[in-house]
């Protein structure tokens, strides 16, 4: 059985190295993480991804982002691939971005920053776990 894809997403290094560490310690080689600086780089691995016939089962999205905001990228995504499971960390989202992305891009959870490493380990495992499978 394949490994899953977790695609994270923040323009600000030290967060995105943050993550990494923090899913690196939780996970070792468990999941495949890959970490992007943009929604752009990001759409297109994802793209690429189910083009090759492979997926990506998880989105770990920052709000505020240069270009797009994170609810509108994951519910662009979510159009597209609505199996994705998304999770949104954020210290500047507001509420009503919030509830938009549970509704329209089926939002697993929305975490705020500063963000609790067990809360955040546990939010992945959770969605990853309840997750459909993507050819379905």
């Amino acid at each position: 059985m394949p490994k899953k894809v977790i695609v994270c997403i923040d323009d600000e290094k030290m967060v995105l190295n943050s993550l990494m560490g923090q899913l690196n310690n939780a996970f070792g080689n468990k999941y495949i993480c890959e970490f992007f600086e943009s929604t752009e780089e990001a759409e297109e691995f994802i793209d690429e991804m189910f083009a090759e016939g492979e997926t990506v089962d998880l989105i770990i999205c920052d709000w505020l982002m240069p270009g797009i905001k994170g609810d509108e990228f994951l519910i662009r995504v979510h159009k597209r691939f609505p199996n994705i499971a998304m999770i949104m960390l954020s210290g500047q989202a507001d509420e009503a971005s919030v509830e938009r992305a549970k509704k329209e891009a089926n939002l697993f959870k929305f975490i705020p920053k500063p963000w609790d490493k067990d809360e955040l380990i546990q939010a992945i495992e959770e969605a990853l776990s309840q997750q459909k499978p993507q050819n379905a």
